[in-house]
């Protein structure tokens, strides 16, 4: 198994990456790990010998996260991510990883890999930690508006990977909506309730914002634009109730020795709403294996997501999609 590492993309590249892949290389031997970038920037990050199965592609150019993602791929055909994609689309490499533009990540895999047969838009998907476990969101950003039609296929992709993936029987798949019950939301809503409910899916039904922290279904299905507010509100809520956690409990002596008391708790907690622990996830429906990670991701981060692209070329995921559409 061959995979491709984005070395350049992502807020902590390209040491952090680096650090993610030298750990991947190392636990998983069997894997042969590409990092792609610049080798100058890259080499001070690595040991003197490298690992047997870790090997470097040189790539000249970066896209930078102000760049418009589509002009920057057609121009900057020798950027790490083109590169990095270029390999899946030739078979030198079975998928590739990045925490870098999103954007720019999910043009390359449209130029260069194409859509699956039959999926008319592709949509990011994300794993999102709830008090039920890691849930899947689709689509956090990749298309800002949806058709019905579009918007079953989400489900139908999202239902794959979670039960594949991330190790879910029968996942429970709902529509992110005002309300719960059958009838509600606007025209679009509507219409792919109709939908989801007559796919091949264990469709729950509808779901409203507050049941996504509970875990209330294991796929939640809504457009780009819902889905990437829904996602950067709920981290940035987790980050400040921690904040304001860590703050209170720690504002007196008193407070101090009780703190003692939860901090293994609080630890789990952490750890539980913690993204790094499930690494990245794919842009579904394009034809190969295009795994997107956090642009804050750190070595741990990358580790756990080259072990999903691993799980992901394992489970012949492209195929699994493909065998499910209707």
């Amino acid at each position: 198994m061959r995979i491709a590492v984005d070395a350049m993309g992502g807020d902590y590249a390209p040491e952090e990456i680096v650090k993610g892949v030298l750990k991947a290389a190392a636990a998983s031997p069997e894997v042969d790990l590409k990092l792609v970038g610049q080798k100058t920037r890259i080499q001070p990050f690595l040991p003197n010998s490298l690992p047997s199965n870790l090997s470097l592609v040189e790539a000249s150019e970066i896209v930078e996260m102000d760049e418009h993602p589509a002009n920057a791929v057609r121009k900057k055909k020798d950027s790490s991510i083109v590169v990095a994609t270029r390999l899946v689309r030739q078979g030198e490499a079975d998928a590739v990883v990045s925490a870098g533009s999103t954007g720019a990540q999910m043009a390359a895999a449209l130029l260069g890999l194409g859509r699956i047969k039959g999926i008319e838009r592709p949509a990011i998907a994300t794993v999102l930690p709830t008090a039920g476990g890691g849930k899947l969101i689709l689509d956090v950003g990749a298309n800002l508006d949806a058709s019905p039609e579009q918007l079953c296929q989400y489900g139908l992709m999202g239902s794959v990977y979670a039960e594949k993936i991330l190790g879910i029987p029968k996942p429970k798949v709902g529509l992110l909506n005002i309300g719960s019950e059958e009838g509600k939301g606007n025209d679009l809503t509507q219409k792919a309730y109709d939908l989801l409910k007559k796919a091949p899916l264990n469709f729950l039904g509808n779901v409203e914002g507050r049941d996504v922290p509970y875990g209330r279904a294991d796929v939640v299905v809504c457009e780009g634009f819902v889905g990437n507010v829904l996602l950067k509100t709920a981290e940035g809520l987790a980050g400040v109730l921690f904040e304001q956690i860590k703050e209170k409990i720690t504002s007196t002596a008193v407070r101090k020795l009780g703190a003692l008391a939860v901090k293994p708790g609080l630890k789990e907690i952490a750890q539980m709403m913690d993204y790094a622990e499930y690494g990245g996830a794919p842009l579904l429906g394009v034809n190969g294996i295009s795994i997107i990670c956090h642009g804050s991701s750190k070595n741990k981060a990358i580790f756990n997501a080259i072990r999903v692209a691993r799980e992901c070329v394992q489970i012949r995921l492209i195929e699994q999609i493909q065998g499910n559409l209707p």
